[in-house]
């Protein structure tokens, strides 16, 4: 029987991925670039995933700029929550930014390679989005609950002033919860192969690829994501036991309904985040699946962001009325 080979472009894929291949650089010497290995597979199958990672860009950037264009164009919607949430929005334009053109071109054949630079400062810039989102989540459920638990003093508790310096230290703590890690890893020696299983930078596909102990880099990584995710996660959930807690009170079941209504888009997206989130990062060790984490990735990171605009804006009463008003005026 005659086994076809598999190939990547111009490259046979059991080339690419045969470590001896590469023995000849591990020399000492450093790889000054690598190459994105992307989805392997026929040709009319990588055109279909470009499309369908053009068309969630689309969307995506459209979704979450309207959002923010909605908020500021209604001064009725100029309250703590909506500020909390173009915020998020503008976060989700930055990382499909981040990603998907450089996949497209993995994908299609035309920019597989990247530098070592240029694949450091892709994945610390990504990392901090996704701690930066975890702290907003949070707050924003710390929002919601303070606005359910305590409606006639949610004006004084949640002023203008209190969203301004939450939203400022998410994105600081984003950022500076990872600083560390990225100075490990841009420590890291790489000698060969430099073939990453992937459509992006990511620290598990860097990782395997390292010819240094990867010890200390997967320590402080399991470190940093229990402080960020877990502990963001645990605020989230303190704040929606008080909302349930609230909700229970209530004596119409109008009024729970309502509360429900107003929670359950931001429940919807913590579930969603957090589940992927938690899978890919919170564990002692960068062993594993790669082919796994790169699916799980995709959803992460190209889906959710997809998803979002659509969950908050179809599930909020006061945005799709600020939408129908919208229309209107045209």
């Amino acid at each position: 029987m005659v086994h076809e080979e598999m190939s990547f472009g111009s490259f046979p894929l059991a080339e690419l991925m045969d470590l001896n291949t590469w023995g000849h650089m591990a020399n000492g010497t450093g790889v000054e670039e690598f190459i994105l290995l992307g989805f392997p597979g026929a040709w009319h199958s990588q055109v279909s995933l470009v499309m369908v990672f053009a068309l969630t860009y689309s969307l995506t950037l459209t979704g979450n700029a309207s959002i923010i264009a909605l908020v500021w164009m209604n001064s009725s919607l100029h309250t703590p929550m909506y500020f909390f949430l173009c915020n998020l929005a503008f976060l989700e334009i930055c990382y499909m930014v981040g990603i998907v053109p450089k996949a497209i071109g993995v994908m299609l054949g035309t920019s597989r390679t990247i530098s070592f630079s240029v694949c450091i400062l892709q994945l610390f810039f990504l990392l901090p989005l996704g701690s930066t989102e975890c702290f907003l989540l949070s707050v924003m459920a710390y929002d919601r609950s303070s606005a359910l638990c305590y409606p006639l003093r949610y004006s004084s508790l949640m002023n203008s002033v209190l969203s301004a310096q939450l939203v400022l230290s998410s994105w600081l703590g984003g950022f500076l919860a990872i600083s560390l890690l990225a100075f490990l890893t841009s420590r890291l020696t790489f000698c060969g192969p430099d073939v990453i299983n992937h459509f992006l930078c990511d620290i598990d596909s860097c990782l395997a690829l390292s010819c240094s102990d990867t010890w200390p880099v997967e320590l402080v990584t399991f470190f940093v994501s229990i402080i960020v995710v877990v502990a963001s996660c645990v605020v989230t959930l303190i704040s929606y036991v008080y909302i349930t807690s609230s909700m229970l009170r209530l004596q119409s079941a109008h009024g729970q309904k309502k509360d429900f209504s107003i929670c359950s888009a931001h429940l919807s997206v913590i579930t969603i985040w957090y589940d992927s989130t938690v899978f890919l990062y919170v564990k002692p060790s960068a062993e594993g699946s790669l082919d796994l984490n790169k699916r799980v990735i995709t959803f992460h990171t190209v889906v959710t962001p997809l998803l979002n605009p659509f969950i908050y804006t179809l599930r909020n009463k006061e945005v799709k009325q600020a939408l129908g008003r919208a229309f209107q005026k045209k």
